[in-house]
């Protein structure tokens, strides 16, 4: 069962209550998560599950798998259990990324070539406790409890936009949602696991190559798939447009978010969600960006 007003209450006055700001240029709200802590929505599911487990579960410790984002999130929560967290990562991910894990306490693997080496790599650690970015329950429901702030801040919310890897998020907010707005699920064209997911009815292997890091898992999560089947419309965004969103909220919202962070924004920004049905609230995912790609992105014009 994802129960996210459980996660709440759980999560409740240890992760920030992340603003919803407006854009008048964009005809949107905007969700900044990427003011939670450690830089994304990420905290809210880890935290949820490092919570759920038990005793014996904190003494052997947990394991995830991630190019950064649910990595640092792990590694903050598992440090405020005073869990060992160990990472397996990939060769050529963010340094940033890398670091910042390593910063909140987490062993950090990067032996494996790739993310499915990687993931492989993980699932090896059978006596520490798998936290799953896209298909464990307790994360789904960590993650959605940003529907539920979304549903307080605007009550008449008719779409939320919110850009998708593995699934994680959006099944949390298609979750808390219970059939109260529109959800659009936003990914790069070069990174469809989550569509190709949908469309083949279960979860397969995808190739992955787009500057929007954090929306470019192998495969998107099973139980994700299964809660957001038929109730998502799926929106492809290119590269170019990818960065066309994260100058549009650096320069007109002052956010600086990381590629992944613009994907909603940019499909909106490129026409390609109808925001005419009503009020419109766009996630602005997570902020973890690379100063070097990320000046090259804002420098372009």
């Amino acid at each position: 069962m994802i129960d996210v007003e459980r996660a709440r209450a759980v999560i409740a006055g240890r992760i920030h209550r992340t603003p919803m700001l407006s854009s008048a240029a964009l005809g949107t709200h905007l969700k900044a998560e990427l003011f939670q802590k450690t830089g994304s929505f990420k905290a809210r599911g880890a935290l949820n599950r490092v919570a759920a487990l038990t005793e014996d579960e904190r003494r052997r410790g947990v394991v995830t798998w991630s190019a950064g984002n649910h990595a640092q999130a792990v590694a903050w929560a598992a440090a405020q259990y005073d869990v060992d967290c160990l990472v397996a990562m990939w060769q050529g991910v963010s340094p940033l990324k890398v670091e910042a894990t390593r910063g909140y306490g987490a062993t950090v693997d990067l032996s494996s070539a790739n993310p499915s080496i990687a993931y492989e790599r993980a699932l090896e650690e059978t006596d520490r406790v798998f936290v799953h970015p896209h298909n464990d329950p307790w994360v789904i429901a960590g993650h959605g409890t940003l529907a539920l702030e979304i549903l307080e801040d605007v009550p008449d919310v008719a779409t939320v936009v919110v850009g998708v890897g593995g699934g994680g998020l959006v099944s949390g907010i298609v979750t808390a949602l219970a059939g109260r707005a529109r959800v659009v699920a936003v990914e790069p064209e070069h990174a469809q696991a989550f569509r190709a997911g949908l469309e083949a009815g279960h979860s397969v292997q995808v190739e992955t190559n787009t500057i929007a890091d954090g929306l470019a898992p192998p495969f998107a999560g099973e139980l994700a798939l299964q809660i957001c089947r038929g109730l998502v419309d799926s929106v492809l965004v290119s590269e170019e447009e990818i960065a066309d969103g994260m100058r549009f909220l650096y320069t007109r919202a002052k956010l600086a978010c990381e590629p992944a962070g613009a994907a909603a924004a940019a499909a909106v920004l490129a026409g390609k969600v109808d925001i005419a049905d009503g009020p419109t609230v766009v996630i602005v995912s997570g902020g973890n960006a690379v100063a070097k790609q990320a000046a090259a992105i804002l420098g372009e014009r």
